[in-house]
């Protein structure tokens, strides 16, 4: 099976922490908890206000749907309280619908080796006209995924007629449905009796339709593509539906304040590089003539071609051509004959993938047997189409105007197998078009990555200018360290700017094309001359040019930071621990591990769980939220699988469900043995009861036995740092944490705001907000003579010493000019006295205490005890 990359182990994390706090909290609150945006109800529509309805944000390349497959069992166990789900996949068209449901279908693909891994291979996937191959047995009983487009599901179309119609076929599936669930569901109207040849004595009666089957199951639904399905009709099929969770996944989410999507979780171009997923940089070589395009292309595969014969892993670069439509100068018949007669291509290297000519098909390009090397479409390749071995991209056309070029720079983004290439050559994409005006195909190029998901500002890391004209390219190792091939911003105007002093007017370089102006901008642009350049446009034309402008400032950004120039951060010594001879980091966990811990030692009782009988099946406190039941799952009702299970049938599932790495299973079936046979001994509890309740017992049971391992971390935590004799806390030179932009890059958000800040080791800072004290807080560390330069330290991912609990990841950390590393905590007044605070600050006291004076920490505040502002205690902490 696919091994998933950390950022999709992040996303997946992150969406079962939401949907766990989904039955805790409501849908709102639970976002809060993962994100700072508010919660959006899509245009405000009152069925599905209370159903969570979040996006996953992925740009092109950064494997959407593997994704989706792993999710059905995340949102199946933490949320909807089933063994086996109902799951609606919807995606954008017909073409993609099929490719799904066939990778979905095939045991060999990963998309169903995710699936059949967590349910046994126990799965059932059909696209929606294949609904009458369902059996009532396998609701509960399998893993049920229906395939489809949003537009099947809409009734005026020929598709949605069936879904939405009486078939006798599906009475079954309804006669053992319950009576409070059929209460819930469409019935047979007059028109119906008529439309479907129904007889009198059913009118009333529930409607045996598809729709109707799904809703009675409340299905998850999965939005493949989701800012295709943000209109109020969409919101009205889903509702319809009553889904009982929806979720999104995405490059391009809709943000519009009233019905965008709620982004719970998001991903940048520099995470899908590092983590080998997309070629990058994109190499653009801008040509005058078509065929000189052309050539370009033909050029860079057979150069890429030879370096690929280095290569352990078998590569055959591919180039994707953009023909113009029929109505064009070059089309698809001129472009082949070009490279038959021309280049001398051999014919069999050669697949046209249009409307009427689909070469591709049943053509394994995977196979070294494979002849193609050049691919000629005019419109995108079909929705999914897949083949990392694509490399260069050629378009003819005016990518501009064509919002096929997306689709297709896209296919050369994605990374052979994963992984870097020995050459380096390979691990870069390559675009070569013919553009009249130099530097308006880049400007058109970028718009198009920010429609593939990638941030404004990442755009500018993204592209690298080739030689126009010559067959080689930049190569970054040959540039001089403070130099990088950025692509020049060309500006679009109706009109130049006013207004401005000679320094701003020699700035721009203007040329007149058709009663418009084509401008170069070069160096960093100041806030007046951003305005004039912005005041010569309106609406969706502004907006672009703020958008390019944005991009332009953090090129010029780039080449100024310290990280850009090769300037070294000084390393960070990390803690570590001396164990029995040998260092290790100080890390509670492999504390623990050495300490040992004993589950055994702990009560095995629940104090809160309590049966109760009726509809409202359970209820749970945890530090004082009450669990309500807003949706407590799937399952209608016991399958027969459950009817003869024994006590010690129940103990084995719950082992199953409720698993922690470092309990053995004799232990853990000793603890649940104890525990359910305290349940058991309770007055008027039997095991039908908590069978009844498994999922939300076993969710109290992982909870019971992580605060018990919790508690045991806490112990081993504070004797082996602060008071242990046998476990020597140090530092030491072979653990150091580095800032690099090899290893460390900046993720988004990133700060927006208008000051300007000097001493910022990377040219983007890391989630600084554009206003508040911690922007204060940085602006005084940048202005401090004695810091060299300085980071906004990320969470998670920068450096962070142990708590007893997670990781403590101080806001700052600055190198001053004597070497020596100051790391600086911000805490507003309502936080700078709780035990959280207490906690971070013994632990970056020893931190500190142990460099010899190598390292100082402080915990910043606007005002301390003393009346010392910030500047005062920074200084004073410096010197």
């Amino acid at each position: 099976m696919m091994q998933l990359k950390t950022y999709q182990q992040d996303a997946l994390e992150s969406v079962g922490r939401y949907f766990s706090g989904c039955l805790k909290k409501d849908v709102a609150a639970a976002f809060a908890d993962e994100q700072p945006f508010a919660y959006k109800v899509p245009s405000e529509h009152e069925a599905l206000r209370d159903i969570p309805y979040v996006c996953v944000r992925i740009p092109t390349g950064g494997g959407k749907t593997l994704l989706a497959s792993h999710s059905i069992e995340r949102v199946a166990k933490a949320y909807l309280s089933c063994d086996f789900p109902v799951a609606l996949w919807l995606v954008p068209g017909k073409t993609i619908k099929s490719q799904t449901a066939e990778a979905l279908k095939n045991p060999k693909h990963p998309y169903r080796m995710a699936l059949d891994k967590v349910f046994n291979r126990q799965v059932m996937v059909i696209e929606t006209e294949e609904f009458t191959l369902l059996r009532p047995q396998d609701f509960g009983n399998k893993a049920v995924i229906v395939v489809s487009t949003l537009q099947n599901f809409r009734v005026e179309k020929e598709d949605g007629r069936k879904i939405y119609a009486f078939n006798e076929h599906l009475a079954p599936h309804f006669a053992r449905l319950p009576s409070d669930v059929l209460a819930t569901l469409e019935t047979v109207k007059p028109t119906d009796l008529q439309e479907h040849g129904l007889q009198a004595k059913q009118l009333g009666k529930t409607k045996h339709s598809f729709a109707n089957l799904l809703k009675a199951y409340r299905p998850f639904v999965i939005v493949d593509e989701a800012h295709n399905a943000r209109t109020p009709l969409t919101f009205d099929v889903l509702a319809n539906l009553l889904p009982s969770a929806i979720l999104e996944f995405t490059a391009t989410p809709n943000v519009d304040a009233r019905c965008g999507s709620n982004v719970l979780y998001h991903v940048g171009a520099n995470v899908l590089k590092k983590e080998e997923m997309i070629k990058l940089p994109i190499i653009l070589t801008e040509h005058e003539t078509w065929q000189q395009a052309v050539d370009g292309a033909y050029l860079r595969r057979s150069e890429l071609a030879q370096k690929a014969q280095h290569e352990s892993d078998y590569v055959r670069p591919i180039v994707l051509f953009q023909a113009e439509a029929k109505n064009g100068a070059v089309t698809v018949e001129v472009l082949k004959r070009y490279l038959l007669e021309e280049l001398k291509i051999d014919e069999r290297e050669i697949a046209v993938v249009t409307g009427s000519q689909r070469e591709l098909d049943k053509v394994d390009l995977y196979d070294k047997n494979c002849p193609i090397l050049y691919i000629i479409t005019v419109e995108a390749l079909k929705e999914g189409w897949d083949c990392p071995f694509a490399y260069v991209f050629c378009s003819v056309q005016n990518v501009s105007s064509s919002k096929e070029a997306e689709q297709l720079l896209g296919r050369v983004l994605r990374m052979p197998y994963a992984k870097r290439r020995k050459m380096e050559d390979l691990n870069r994409a390559y675009a070569h078009l013919s553009s009249k005006s130099f530097g308006e195909t880049a400007k058109n190029l970028q718009d198009k990555l920010i429609g593939m998901g990638f941030e404004t500002l990442e755009v500018a890391d993204m592209l690298r200018m080739g030689q126009t004209g010559q067959d080689n390219l930049f190569d970054e190792h040959e540039l001089p360290v403070f130099q990088t091939a950025y692509v020049p911003t060309v500006l679009e105007l109706d009109r130049l700017p006013e207004n401005l002093t000679s320094d701003e007017q020699s700035q721009l370089i203007a040329t007149e094309q058709d009663g418009r102006f084509l401008v170069q901008v070069s160096g960093n642009l100041s806030d007046n001359l951003q305005s004039a350049i912005l005041k010569t446009a309106t609406g969706k034309k502004q907006t672009l040019l703020k958008q390019q402008i944005a991009i332009h400032q953090a090129k010029i950004a780039k080449s100024a930071s310290p990280a850009e120039q090769g300037r070294i951060f000084a390393a960070i010594p990390q803690l570590c621990v001396n164990i029995q001879g040998e260092l290790m980091l100080a890390d509670p966990d492999i504390l623990l591990d050495y300490r040992g811990w004993h589950l055994l030692d702990y009560p095995a009782r629940l104090e809160k769980f309590r049966v109760q009988t009726g509809s409202d099946s359970f209820a749970v406190d945890i530090d004082g939220d009450k669990l309500t039941q807003r949706f407590y799952g799937q399952q209608l009702h016991l399958t027969d699988d459950w009817l003869d299970l024994s006590q010690n049938d129940f103990i084995r599932w719950l082992d199953n469900h409720v698993r922690v790495s470092d309990i053995p299973q004799a232990v853990m079936l000793a603890f649940l043995q104890r525990l359910t046979d305290d349940l058991l001994a309770k007055p008027n509890v039997s095991l039908a009861d908590l069978l009844q309740q498994k999922f939300a017992l076993a969710r109290d049971i992982q909870a019971l036995i992580q605060g018990y391992r919790q508690k045991a971390v806490a112990d081993c935590y504070q004797q082996s740092l602060f008071g242990g004799n046998d476990v020597q806390a140090c530092l030491d030179a072979q653990h150091q944490f580095c800032f690099d932009l090899k290893h460390y890059a900046p993720q988004p958000p990133f700060y927006s705001g208008n000051y300007r800040f000097n001493k910022s080791y990377f040219a983007q800072i890391e989630d600084l907000k554009s206003s508040g004290e911690e922007l204060d807080c940085a602006k005084v560390i940048d202005s401090l003579p004695q810091v060299k330069h300085w980071v906004r330290n990320p969470v998670k991912r920068g450096f962070g010493l142990p708590l007893a609990k997670d990781n403590f990841y101080p806001d700052f950390i600055a190198e001053l000019t004597d070497g020596r590393i100051l790391v600086v905590e911000y805490k507003g007044e309502p936080y700078k006295t709780n035990d959280d605070s207490k906690e971070k600050c013994l632990i970056a006291e020893r931190w500190a205490k142990l460099s010899g004076g190598q390292c100082l920490f402080i915990m910043a505040v606007k005002q301390d005890e003393q009346g010392r502002d910030v500047r005062e205690q920074l200084l004073d902490t410096v010197a």
